[in-house]
């Protein structure tokens, strides 16, 4: 049955509030561990000013560029003003019946060489300013993605495991396409509109300040209506964006798990949740698109109330002999002008306005707390052997669930380390621990002697390797993704860790051997082959330390004996740490540990731990099962 609409946007709309993602139930990394609710970056209240001032940073940076574009839309607007003025002698010459028809056309005609230049040199300034403007705007968007991205990057791996991909994915595209957008355009609309404004201004009060000060009394009443307008769309227009990324985030998860959809028959429900989904869009979108499209039309209407009232009122001053005929022309045209800019700048609102709500939500991830290289003064040793001691450790996703509680053990470089236990025993949290995608609540890990909070993130993680159940590879080929392990590898060092892990033969018989190009995570290749690929990638690393987290659940029974033949050679001198539900896999392990409920409740070899009869003898033998 399909998920009511309120049940969709609780669980998507809020997704980013909450820290709990919509796929999975609440389940943490690690099949199993609960999920941090901590991310709050969607549900900060918005600041208009501050966000403004942040997008217009990056544009600052090329402050000499934009010198020089507002030069141009100086001289633009300033062509566009003096060609306006020059009208006045020439209607007021050609009015003048008291002057020969023959000058009169000549002056016309002179006049008329003196415009063409004046409008071509606003003309060049137009030009000049457009393609400058686009090449700032188009370079600043360039930087904020690269922000975005970079961030992304280095944020922890609690933040990736509490968002959807389609969610973070959304504020990539179309939220960083709205920025680019409103500096494309609005940007320089608004700009340039100032300009206008207050040229415009100056010119008419030159011109007549009487009716300068009747144009002026609208001024209030559209300042008025902005206000209002915008207090409306703004709202909007942050609802939209976030039903946008609450449908962008179900689109990937459905696209992702077609292969589930399909097995359990629920296409009809998906395409009913997302209808639920784009009608809520559609409706936020609605609103948004209708109170930042009304701005433009009712400053439009004000706009022609103010220049009938301009034009009567200068024409009685006219016709009582108080104001020329060619200065009553340029007024009024001067009148139309000031009120363009008006118009245009409001319609660019509904630009601005679905740009900021994208920019709130861009920079929300950009002002998330970063993962630290290090917490205190970092140690660096020339070489790591794999001594690894974790010392009375405790730790919970969330403050109130301990998940592994008083966890000690040690292991010799060359020795290989087993965990087994139910699903949710703490199995994967140690080796998320190890790697420091989390930190421990209490206690210590140490390798080689050394706390892992003195030692360099990327130093550990350059020292460990692991393999998990889940593989993923990149768009590239087989070589460039074996030696995504160590970049510096040869050809030859591919080629041999490929040997190791039993992939070598499977790969020659591709196409193209390892020059075959792996599109869609592997799409074409069995999972076996994947996880192979992966196995691979972590052999041709040289970190002394190697965790497998059931990889060769995926493969079929003869692989696996490939494998293990493989990785008795890739363990040798390596701390090694093995999480399996084939419990045949860990017969040769110098020490298994049995974990239940987040504690260790048996430790030893194969033999001892069965002529115990405990939990692992009852797992061994069957007579009880690894759920």
């Amino acid at each position: 049955m399909a998920r009511s609409l309120e049940t969709l946007q609780k669980q998507y709309n809020t997704a980013a509030v909450t820290g709990k993602s919509p796929v999975g139930g609440g389940r943490g990394p690690g099949r199993g561990g609960p999920m941090a609710a901590t991310n709050s970056f969607a549900g900060k209240p918005a600041d208009t000013k501050k966000t403004l001032l942040r997008i217009f940073s990056y544009v600052a940076k090329y402050w000499k560029r934009l010198v020089f574009v507002f030069l141009c839309m100086a001289v633009s607007t300033g062509a566009m003003l003096a060609g306006s003025y020059l009208l006045r002698p020439i209607i007021n010459h050609i009015a003048d019946t008291a002057t020969p028809a023959g000058e009169r056309v000549a002056y016309l005609g002179r006049m008329l060489l003196v415009l063409s230049g004046v409008y071509l040199v606003g003309i060049g300034g137009t030009y000049l300013q457009s393609r400058l403007m686009i090449g700032i705007s188009r370079t600043a968007i360039q930087s904020i993605r690269n922000d975005l991205f970079t961030r992304l990057e280095r944020l922890p791996l609690r933040f990736h495991d509490n968002n959807t991909t389609g969610e973070l994915m959304s504020r990539f595209t179309n939220d960083v396409d709205n920025i680019g957008l409103m500096m494309d355009q609005s940007l320089m609309s608004m700009l340039s509109g100032i300009i206008n404004l207050v040229g415009t201004l100056v010119m008419m009060i030159v011109t007549n300040i009487w009716l300068t000060l009747i144009t002026l009394v609208f001024i209030p009443i559209f300042i008025g209506l902005s206000r209002f307008i915008i207090s409306k769309s703004r709202r909007y227009y942050a609802a939209q964006q976030a039903a946008l990324g609450a449908a962008n985030g179900y689109i990937e998860e459905s696209v992702a798990g077609q292969k589930v959809v399909k097995v359990f028959n629920h296409e009809a429900d998906c395409v009913e949740e997302f209808g639920a989904l784009n009608g809520d869009l559609r409706g936020k979108q609605m609103k948004a698109m209708f109170f930042g499209g009304i701005m433009g039309p009712i400053m439009g209407n004000m706009s022609q109330v103010s220049y009938a009232l301009t034009a009567g009122i200068g024409g009685v001053l006219c016709a009582l002999g108080r104001f020329d005929v060619g200065g009553l022309a340029i007024f009024v045209n001067y009148s139309r002008q000031f009120a363009r800019p008006v118009n245009e700048i409001s319609q660019q609102m509904a630009t601005v306005f679905s740009a900021l709500a994208g920019a709130e939500r861009v920079f929300a991830i950009m002002d998330r707390e970063p993962e630290a290289e290090h917490d205190r003064n970092a140690v660096k040793p020339e070489k790591l052997e794999g001594h690894v001691i974790l010392d009375d450790v405790s730790f919970g996703y969330v403050p109130e669930k301990t998940v592994l509680k008083h966890i000690s053990l040690y292991a010799k470089p060359g020795q290989k380390i087993a965990f087994v236990g139910s699903t949710g025993a703490g199995k994967t949290t140690i080796t998320n621990l190890l790697n420091r995608f989390y930190d421990i609540d209490s206690g210590k890990i140490t390798i080689d002697g050394i706390d892992i909070k003195d030692l360099p993130r990327d130093f550990l993680r350059q020292n460990i390797a692991m393999v998990l159940q889940d593989t993923h590879l990149f768009t590239g080929t087989v070589r460039e993704n074996i030696r995504y392990g160590r970049l510096d590898a040869t050809d030859e060092e591919v080629e041999a860790a490929a040997r190791m892990a039993s992939a070598d033969s499977f790969i020659r018989r591709l196409a193209d051997g390892y020059d075959t190009v792996i599109e869609g995570d592997g799409a074409n290749l069995s999972q076996g082959q994947r996880q192979l690929l992966n196995i691979a990638r972590a052999a041709i690393s040289h970190a002394p330390i190697l965790v497998l987290d059931e990889a060769t659940s995926s493969v079929d029974t003869r692989t696996e004996r490939h494998i293990e033949e493989g990785m008795d050679h890739l363990m040798q001198n390596r701390t090694t740490f093995v999480i399996a539900h084939r419990l045949s896999t860990v017969r040769n392990a110098n020490a298994i540990m049995v974990l239940e409920n987040g504690e260790i409740v048996e430790r030893g070899d194969h033999d001892d731990l069965l002529a115990m009869q405990g939990r692992y003898y009852e797992l061994y033998t069957g007579k009880s099962e690894l759920t």
